[in-house]
């Protein structure tokens, strides 16, 4: 029996299934006019944000961005913060590039790779000020929770990532997955909740209501907010 780490667990695992939609002209130019900018192609080496921004400032990841309504927003609103976005859909990240070049944005910068490897091999130790993972894909079937991206290895290995006190939010549409999450978060040694123990927050004012959500809404869904702190170091 070979011996695996939870982090190689993770990687094999994927929370995520590439359907690669076909990209329209705009966001393949995109990628051929602002990539060089916005993007960063991954390399398995630890980065220098510090020096991509050309600033020291604090550093917020959003993972599995969408079609980058919500990143746009709270980069454009928040100026005195940088933002890092993971999603590994080839239009969101088009659409997105060319929302940020209209307005020259400068606090954003992208990967298109998956989150997983991002966080083990580009992100250094202690270097989140914060972490948003909103509405990711709740694998419905029971057979296909495993693949949930919200699990105990995972959640051990972004607090690995997070400066002292750092913020973990999680927003999730569907009730079977948000209780999950709640019960793993609860579980997490280097996590406490920043509202009480066990219990959801409120809808904080910088989680804009996203396209993705009205319809959820209008389906009937609820939606709910956890929000955790990173746990002080023992």
């Amino acid at each position: 029996m070979t011996d695996t780490s939870p982090t190689e667990h993770l990687r094999r695992v994927r929370s995520f299934v590439l359907r690669e939609g076909r990209m329209t002209p705009a966001q393949q130019r995109a990628f051929d006019e602002h990539w060089a900018r916005y993007g960063i192609d991954y390399s398995g080496a630890a980065q220098d944000y510090a020096a991509r921004f050309g600033r020291s400032a604090p550093l917020v990841l959003e993972i599995g961005f969408g079609n980058g309504e919500a990143l746009a927003w709270a980069s454009e609103h928040d100026p005195a913060r940088d933002y890092l976005g993971v999603e590994v859909h080839g239009p969101g990240v088009g659409r997105l590039m060319n929302a940020l070049a209209a307005r020259d944005a400068r606090n954003v910068r992208l990967y298109k790779h998956d989150a997983v490897e991002v966080l083990e091999h580009e992100i250094p130790p202690g270097t989140l000020a914060e972490a948003r993972i909103w509405f990711p894909d709740p694998w419905h079937k029971k057979r296909h929770n495993k693949r949930r991206i919200i699990q105990p290895a995972f959640v051990a290995l972004l607090a690995s990532r997070m400066a002292p006190d750092g913020l973990l939010h999680l927003a999730t549409d569907w009730q079977p997955y948000a209780e999950h999450m709640l019960a793993t978060m609860e579980a997490a040694p280097d996590w406490h909740n920043a509202v009480a123990p066990g219990q959801y927050a409120g809808k904080p004012a910088w989680r804009i209501e996203t396209h993705f959500e009205r319809r959820g809404l209008k389906l009937g869904h609820g939606v709910w907010d956890l929000l955790y702190r990173r746990a002080p170091m023992k």
